[in-house]
């Protein structure tokens, strides 16, 4: 069975192009438009990999990631950060609350499809 990735961005069109993207490389796709209802998916689905932008309204990436790697639910889920903060603190704080990988936008797609590869390898 295809691998399950939740895509959590407030963006809809970045929401849109990486379902389209990541269904056409093989994956099954569920998006959420915030943390919220984000991390209320990983929960209930416990997807293979969850996608995560940092800069959303209400709960933001960090708080997402630290909620998600705190929970023994979640906890094992990879997380990769996509985002296009990318200053050095960004890295920092990616790594402070728990992600497993860090991008930028705009994403260089055979990169994410290799970081995912790497990062569900074993799921």
């Amino acid at each position: 069975m295809a691998k399950l990735i939740l895509v959590i961005d407030d963006g809809a069109e970045q929401r849109r192009f990486l379902e389209r993207t990541l269904s056409a490389a093989g994956y099954r796709v569920v998006t959420a438009p915030d943390g919220e209802s984000g991390s209320a998916a990983a929960r209930s689905l416990l997807p293979d990999l969850i996608i995560l932008d940092v800069m959303m309204p209400g709960m933001n990436g960090y708080q997402v990631c630290r909620t998600l790697k705190a929970d023994p639910a979640t906890t094992d889920r990879p997380i990769l950060v996509l985002t296009a903060k990318d200053e050095p603190t960004d890295h920092f704080w990616a790594r402070e609350v728990g992600a497993d990988d860090f991008l930028t936008k705009p994403v260089d797609l055979p990169e994410l499809i290799r970081r995912i590869e790497d990062l569900t390898e074993h799921r």
